[in-house]
């Protein structure tokens, strides 16, 4: 080929090149890269911090999958905490609810000073943070279909604080620590200062590492300040229109919890749900009977 034909080739080779550029410029954008992109409703983990009495506590939220709104968990730890029940809130999740878990000022790296009455605050704290519409907006939740389960001292908690805000939707109580009705039968018992002083024992026995701001002798008082008032079946006159359940083992805690289930039919309280397990208290060996029992109880619920 001589170097004009050479020439002519290239020339002829760039033309054909430009025209299928030009041509490709001209064909209109796919529409995935002009629509809108879907809201992603995928199941996931929100962390935050929530504000108590001027503390910020550490809290997380398992989202449920879904555009929602959908109904939530308060999940409440016990004292001081060691089993979180966390895989509860991964199993409520997969039933559609999402599940808030926090820590109490003072308590697993929360500021502030642990309290049975600051733990009561903390909870109305948290109620109050997901009723925001901002925070519902975002956590695709419900406000009005809210409810607390606790384990052990959690079951305190969700006890005294749903007591004290009729908009509590229901209440699930997991082998609750009765610290009223305890202290009353240490009291009736024994001498006062023999009663704090075995209250007091009791409540360091649990581990008071994860805690701070606090002593055994101090909560053990609070307690008896209190004992009246907090004593399960003191609050079945408030609760006695509201589904609770109650589930108990064999950890020396079942007979406070059968007298509050009793003391919640003796009122009126047509919805209380009660089971009993054959375990310890951190329901080592239960924990798929246990999850089946919370869901099953959720699930009787209006969502």
């Amino acid at each position: 080929m001589n170097k004009h034909a050479l020439r002519a080739s290239l020339a002829a080779g760039l033309l054909a090149s430009l025209t299928c550029l030009a041509g490709q410029q001209a064909k209109p954008a796919p529409a995935a890269t002009t629509a809108t992109p879907a809201i992603d409703n995928r199941a996931s983990m929100e962390v935050m911090q929530i504000p108590s009495h001027g503390a910020p506590m550490n809290a997380l939220v398992y989202v449920a999958a879904g555009a929602g709104p959908h109904p939530a968990v308060i999940l409440l730890h016990g004292f001081p905490g060691n089993e979180r029940n966390l895989d509860l809130a991964q199993d409520m999740r997969r039933a559609g609810w999402d599940v808030l878990y926090f820590n109490y000022r003072g308590s697993w790296g929360t500021p502030g000073n642990f309290s049975f009455v600051h733990g009561i605050e903390d909870t109305a704290a948290a109620l109050a943070y997901l009723r925001q519409g901002a925070v519902a907006k975002r956590l695709r939740l419900d406000p009005a279909h809210i409810v607390l389960i606790g384990h052990s001292m959690g079951g305190f908690m969700a006890i005294q604080a749903a007591a004290a805000d009729p908009a509590v939707e229901a209440v699930g109580d997991i082998s609750g620590g009765d610290l009223g009705a305890g202290y009353l039968g240490l009291q009736r018992e024994n001498p006062a200062a023999e009663a704090l002083r075995k209250l007091s024992a009791a409540l360091a026995g649990e581990g008071m590492a994860p805690l701070s701001g606090c002593t055994p002798d101090g909560l053990a008082r609070e307690v008896a300040a209190h004992a009246a008032h907090w004593a399960f079946p003191a609050q079945a006159p408030t609760l006695k229109d509201r589904p609770v359940l109650v589930v108990t083992s064999d950890d020396g805690l079942a007979g406070m919890n059968d007298a509050f289930a009793a003391a919640l039919r003796k009122a009126g309280d047509s919805h209380v749900t009660t089971q009993h397990f054959s375990t310890d208290h951190a329901y080592s060996d239960k924990r798929i009977e246990l999850s089946q029992a919370v869901l099953g109880w959720l699930a009787t619920l209006p969502k």
